[in-house]
């Protein structure tokens, strides 16, 4: 392998390397997201099982 081939071995692995980094900070920035979304949605879930009352998953529907 020659220093051309070799340079652009390099240029290459360093675009994958550059793309790489982009899809692991915009997974990180999604997974904080979601992370804050589950605790919000946790809270809230949380503040309706402590207002009294079964949760509407294991109420009855009327018909019964």
């Amino acid at each position: 392998m020659n220093t051309l081939e070799t340079e652009e071995r390099i240029a290459h692995l360093t675009r994958a390397v550059d793309d790489l980094s982009d899809v692991v900070a915009r997974q990180a920035r999604e997974l904080d997201r979601l992370t804050r979304l589950v605790g919000l949605l946790a809270e809230r879930e949380a503040e309706r099982e402590g207002q009294g009352g079964a949760p509407e998953a294991n109420q009855k529907p009327p018909h019964w």
